[in-house]
């Protein structure tokens, strides 16, 4: 078990490498005048070249990076160039806002789709068929599409929320929990339809299997059978899928965010690229994909935790 996790860290390291190469590279060569963004187009060429100067800009690229990387490798990110604010301390104060709507919609997600899945697969008829037909309509859907009708009809209809806005949970645990509320439905809509098939599908495979005969004829119960057995094996599959669907929330909260005015790293990611801001677009960069490489290490424990052959891959 250590060397598969050993395994798992070293190439979660070389793509945390291999990602933030990509990404500043990517930043540079998009062609954009950094220091004429930040001063403004009616700024000097005089003041432009300073800017470039101070910034760093007129070094080699190789070069600037491997400054940043050296400087990151010891927790400094650098400091935003319009608010002067450290980087990380931005991301602190942001990342948990985004964490909470994600774990929290994953959470429900995977919760409602798991009930789902398994009373489809074991009832079938027009349980399953009903769960087909939800399923390509919430993953036909945008989650953005669903906000919209969400806002329009609890928050401004009913006014049972309030349509934008975001309170602290140590401010207000009720007024935390409004806040959130309509996010985490439009989030968690489509992702339950997908999770859901993909449950109601690894099931279905799991209770034709023969050793599932096999219990049956040696007198345990259906329930016990589904899910003391054939939830567990059909687990893999899933929880692979919520990965997946963690990842896809990281970049939908991008949108939901804006919506609802919500302090959070999509938000603090939209401002500083329109801005040119590369410290903290940098800063966003590393943090997300540090969150993906540790979801996917998550799950591949879990993985096998409930498949010891899947350790020796």
């Amino acid at each position: 078990m250590l060397k598969f996790l050993a395994r798992r860290v070293a190439s979660g390291v070389a793509m945390l490498f291999v990602i933030t190469m990509l990404a500043y590279g990517l930043i540079y060569l998009a062609g954009t005048d950094i220091a004429r963004t930040l001063l403004g187009q009616n700024a000097s060429a005089q003041a432009v070249t300073l800017k470039a100067h101070q910034l760093g800009l007129d070094q080699p690229l190789a070069s600037r990076y491997w400054n940043w990387l050296m400087s990151a490798l010891h927790g400094n990110l650098g400091t935003s160039w319009f608010s002067g604010v450290p980087v990380t301390q931005l991301l602190a104060a942001r990342l948990g806002v985004t964490l909470s709507l994600v774990v929290i919609s994953v959470a429900i997600s995977a919760v409602i789709a798991t009930a789902v899945g398994v009373w489809a697969a074991v009832r079938r008829g027009w349980v399953d068929r009903t769960l087909q037909v939800v399923s390509l309509v919430g993953a036909a859907i945008p989650n953005y599409l669903v906000a919209l009708v969400l806002v329009l009809v609890f928050a401004i209809n009913l006014r049972w929320f309030a349509p934008t806005g975001y309170t602290r949970p140590q401010d207000s645990l009720s007024g935390w929990v409004a806040a959130i509320t309509l996010p985490v439905i439009a989030l968690a809509i489509g992702a339950v339809a997908g999770v859901a098939q993909q449950v109601r599908g690894s099931m279905i495979d799991g209770l034709r299997q023969d050793y599932v005969r096999t219990l049956r004829s040696r007198g345990l119960s259906e329930r016990r059978v589904v899910l003391k057995h054939v939830l567990r094996n059909a687990g893999g599959p899933a929880l692979s899928v919520l990965a997946l669907l963690f990842v896809g929330l990281l970049g939908g909260v991008v949108i939901i965010e804006q919506m609802f005015a919500i302090p959070g790293l999509g938000s603090l990611s939209v401002s500083s690229t329109t801005q040119g801001d590369i410290p903290v677009i940098m800063g966003v960069v590393v943090v997300v994909a540090i969150i993906v490489l540790l979801v996917n290490l998550v799950i591949d424990i879990a993985l096998g935790w409930l498949n010891p052959k899947a350790r020796v891959s």
